[in-house]
């Protein structure tokens, strides 16, 4: 996502502007977001993707302490195995990025191992969260909000996991996650993901261009979690030095403004888009005290990490709001690496 800049700021050298709703309180807030070796992938019979419950419970496991592993998709690849290591390095663990018998204990994946996947049975308030999605941008301005384009979506941001992962976890052509249409009271098996305990207030946040995490320093200045972001991909967009949060506003609005994309041709002015998952900025957004710069949200979590922003710091929309509700305003950011 471009750079993102608040109402109250002055002139915007960026590509995007976020006007955003009234700050709330952070713990409902986060509520309401939540009301949303290599990986062992073998192969049955059939053809379909089994996956693991053994790293489905590590993964489960590290995201209930606050140190995200990306997607819980029960496939180990780097962030869940930086998630390991930063965990082993607060326990006083051996940092070994593996799921050895020590950190499984610290963890309590033995615990969680025959509780990793469970049937849920889909609402009616989840079916509220879906509707048709426009696809362009005065389209999606006229909307009321932007929701998700399919219950599967839905579920797959809901329970932190991918579609293909669901679909290893729902097998069979009778199963009602390989209709065409889910509706409610439909059952589909999911990653049993925790709610851990209420998150830490940061004393500072910690951007590391390099590995391309956020990591919150709590009391005592240890570290009390871990998030993966992306980041600009060129390096003269990405921050140096130091900055502090300045708003931290849950389901916001974003302001497109086309003489900042001047490859969008047809729009002519500038367009408030609605809330929704599916705003260009997600469920939450916090602004920094450098102008147009933020954290955010996004509608494309698979995508953490892997492609570079024009300038801002995406996060999945689960760990924007779990952010969120970690910060407030005047909450130092430090930027570290990254050729900046």
């Amino acid at each position: 996502m471009g750079f993102l800049v608040m109402r109250h700021t002055i002139t915007p050298p960026i590509r995007s502007l976020v006007a955003h709703a009234p700050r709330i309180a952070a713990a409902a807030a986060l509520a309401l977001c939540i009301v949303a070796s290599a990986a062992a992938q073998g192969k049955t019979a059939g053809g379909s993707a089994v996956v693991s419950q053994t790293h489905l419970a590590w993964q489960i496991a590290l995201e209930s302490v606050d140190f995200s592993p990306g997607l819980i998709d029960g496939r180990i690849g780097p962030k869940t195995r930086l998630a390991t290591s930063e965990f082993q390095r607060v326990r006083g663990l051996s940092v070994t990025g593996d799921l050895d018998a020590a950190t499984s204990r610290a963890l309590g994946v033995d615990r969680l191992r025959a509780q990793a996947v469970r049937t849920y049975v889909l609402q009616e308030a989840d079916m509220a969260a879906v509707g048709p999605l426009p696809v362009g941008w005065l389209e999606r301005s006229r909307a009321k909000r932007l929701p998700y384009p399919s219950a599967k979506e839905m579920l797959a941001e809901k329970f932190h996991t991918s579609l293909s992962t669901l679909t290893a976890l729902n097998p069979g052509a009778d199963a009602p996650w390989n209709r065409p249409v889910l509706r409610a009271g439909d059952r589909v098996v999911v990653p049993n993901i925790v709610s851990g305990p209420a998150p830490s207030r940061a004393r500072r946040i910690e951007i590391d261009l390099d590995q391309k995490v956020v990591r919150v320093i709590g009391p005592g200045d240890s570290l009390a979690a871990l998030m993966h972001c992306s980041i600009a991909a060129k390096k003269e967009k990405r921050p140096s030095g130091q900055a502090r949060v300045t708003v931290v506003s849950f389901n916001p609005t974003y302001v497109f403004n086309p003489a900042m994309w001047p490859e969008v041709k047809g729009v002519d002015r500038k367009l408030v888009l609605p809330p929704g998952p599916r705003n260009p900025v997600g469920l939450c957004w916090i602004g920094l005290s450098l102008p147009g710069y933020g954290l955010h949200g996004t509608p494309a979590p698979e995508m953490i990490g892997k492609t570079g922003s024009h300038g801002c710091f995406r996060l999945t929309n689960w760990d924007a709001c779990r952010l969120g509700a970690m910060v407030a305003p005047g909450t130092p950011v430090v930027f570290k690496g990254g050729g900046s």
